[in-house]
């Protein structure tokens, strides 16, 4: 086992699959880390900062298109969708939502390892892989979707934690109002900066963050906001 071995994440809720890739993978000389279901493999790929995610995409508890897009709001590893599967459709949903490769079941073994020796070579060494970002007490998890405040869960709706993670994605400068209206509304809202004042009050009271002397969300006046460095 050398340092620079590379890990690879496999998700899947097929123990047989998993088993086989495991002996095959490590055959290799890789590591190989497992999830059983959608929430335990984006918990791996936050704290095993995998080098490769092979994806299953029919999980018992999310779909992987889910975990995918869960897994691109704060990360940009390399994904080996892996799937029975088959349709065009599919294949373009996956790679439209962040996958780079596919690989439809049942599968070549040899073919499979020459994808991952591909997207290994492809991805960024040394990239970093943020799971989480914090503002003083303050802490933004994006593998699980939640947000600590002195250590306690602050309960926030689908849109107050998009505005929320969109800022901590950009800790320290300042997000324009229309890019986060554009980004968390669509493109066709990027003049309804109502919405988005309704949000980040909201966003401040359940922080209980005094816009006049501002602890975590600061506004930029007629340009946007910004999460303080803590």
């Amino acid at each position: 086992m050398t340092i620079n071995q590379p890990t690879i994440l496999v998700i899947d809720d097929e123990a047989q699959i998993r088993k086989f890739l495991r002996i095959s993978l490590t055959a290799q000389g890789y590591r190989v880390q497992e999830g059983a279901n959608g929430r335990e493999g984006l918990a791996q790929a936050a704290l095993g900062k995998p080098d490769l995610v092979v994806l299953d995409l029919g999980l018992p508890d999310l779909d992987g298109k889910d975990v995918l897009r869960e897994l691109r709001e704060w990360s940009q590893i390399p994904v080996l969708v892996l799937s029975v599967r088959a349709s065009e459709g599919e294949k373009v949903l996956a790679l439209d939502g962040g996958a780079n490769d596919y690989v439809t079941k049942p599968f070549s073994i040899q073919e499979f390892l020459a994808r991952v020796r591909v997207l290994l070579r492809q991805g960024a060494p040394g990239e970093q892989q943020v799971a989480h970002v914090a503002s003083g007490p303050l802490v933004v998890d994006f593998a699980y979707r939640k947000v600590m405040l002195d250590g306690a869960e602050v309960g926030l709706t689908r849109k107050e934690y998009a505005v929320l993670a969109q800022l901590a994605r950009h800790l320290g400068r300042v997000v324009t109002q229309q890019q986060l209206l554009k980004d968390i509304w669509g493109p066709t809202h990027v003049e309804d900066t109502h919405y988005l004042r309704v949000v980040v009050g909201h966003l401040r009271q359940k922080l209980g963050d005094d816009p006049a002397n501002p602890r975590f969300i600061v506004t930029e006046a007629g340009v946007g906001y910004r999460l303080l460095e803590g």
